[in-house]
């Protein structure tokens, strides 16, 4: 190991005794390293192994490890699904897991480096598959379980181990500034918005538009997309608990989203954490790091489709629920009626 990297482990392995069960990405904000980076440092004591980025043959050997946890995660929301792969797609520079549990949205040039990591927890092992982009922070991981096929992913780690140089890692981008968006046709948006058919067709528009979601949003007008109390996503959650409408949830980052779609049961707020306790399906979210919650309605041939879509300070998307639905039906009505009765907040912050 090389003095700088039995020097991280040294700081690491002091930081995890004096905080017990922190998480490894809050480790390495505090020894000024990105995620990728620290578990780069396990390569040299066989805690880590850099994995070859061969996502066209890596991504169809997933389902080999029979059901595992997956885990994708923003600064401010952390998802968790239990399943197995399924309905792996390749389309060049994107990927697609098309599953009831395991249901994900790839973007591929997002996904950099790639480790298999044997990271100690709470007393016991556990074996992963963690994916981070250019300049190590996380896109999307892997983990095993006792029921996982713990054989497969020791073939699989074989045959995609590399070997040689040490990984290099971009340095990363700073947070860009909060700027405001240009001059907006604002009749020519409503007007495309209006005629959408689909809710795949929104982000085509705002792109054209050149608007992010949160613009789009904010330029588009109260009918079709507005702001609401800060609390609106816990009282969203304890009331789909209460009355067992099945939803949509979907949190991601630049090179993973990872969706739910089912009930949610157990609601918890511990601190600032907002928490989904059920079995198979964890929602943690930092209600504190959420700036923006809009209420938004998309026109489709199927009829209006409402979200609930989370942003930071920044406007950068943290999270988007849906009442669960298929192509070709309207939205369930119990979740238009509970959306629909989420308080809004007026332009001075003052909730309705």
């Amino acid at each position: 190991m090389t003095t700088t990297a039995a020097t991280l482990r040294e700081q690491l392995e002091t930081l995890q005794r004096a905080h017990k069960g922190a998480h490894m990405s809050d480790l390495a904000r505090s020894l000024n390293l990105t995620e990728g980076q620290l578990i780069a440092t396990g390569c040299d004591t066989g805690e880590a192994v850099r994995l070859d980025p061969r996502w066209q043959d890596f991504l169809p050997r997933l389902p080999e490890l029979g059901k595992v946890m997956v885990l994708t995660r923003n600064h401010a929301m952390v998802h968790e699904k239990e399943g197995a792969f399924g309905g792996v797609g390749l389309f060049g520079s994107m990927a697609q897991v098309v599953n009831h549990d395991v249901d994900l949205r790839i973007f591929l040039r997002h996904w950099r480096h790639a480790f298999a990591v044997q990271q100690p927890s709470h007393g016991r092992t556990l074996p992963s598959l963690q994916i981070f982009d250019a300049a190590g922070h996380p896109v999307h991981k892997i983990f095993l379980r006792a029921h996982s096929d713990h054989e497969a992913y020791k073939t699989l780690v074989n045959d995609f181990t590399l070997t040689g140089e040490a990984p290099a890692f971009a340095a990363p981008e700073p947070a860009a500034p909060r700027t405001a968006p240009g001059e907006v046709d604002r009749e020519a948006l409503r007007a495309r918005w209006l005629d959408l058919q689909d809710t795949h067709d929104f982000f085509p528009m705002i792109k054209d538009f050149g608007l992010t979601r949160r613009d789009a949003n904010a330029a588009a007008g109260p009918d079709l997309a507005e702001t609401l109390s800060p609390d609106a996503l816990e009282a969203l959650l304890d009331t789909a608990s209460k009355i067992g409408v099945p939803i949509m949830i979907f949190v991601g980052n630049p090179g993973c989203i990872q969706i739910h779609t089912g009930p949610v049961h157990r609601v918890e707020r511990m601190g600032p954490w907002l928490n989904v306790l059920d079995p198979g399906f964890n929602l943690h979210a930092r209600t504190d790091l959420v700036g923006e919650v809009w209420r938004v309605r998309k026109p489709t041939r199927d009829g209006i489709v409402t979200s609930i879509e989370l942003f930071d300070t920044k406007g950068r998307e943290l999270a988007q629920l849906f009442g669960e639905r298929k192509p070709g039906k309207p939205e369930l009505p119990e979740w238009r009626a509970m959306a629909e009765s989420l308080p809004t907040l007026n332009p001075e912050g003052v909730v309705l």
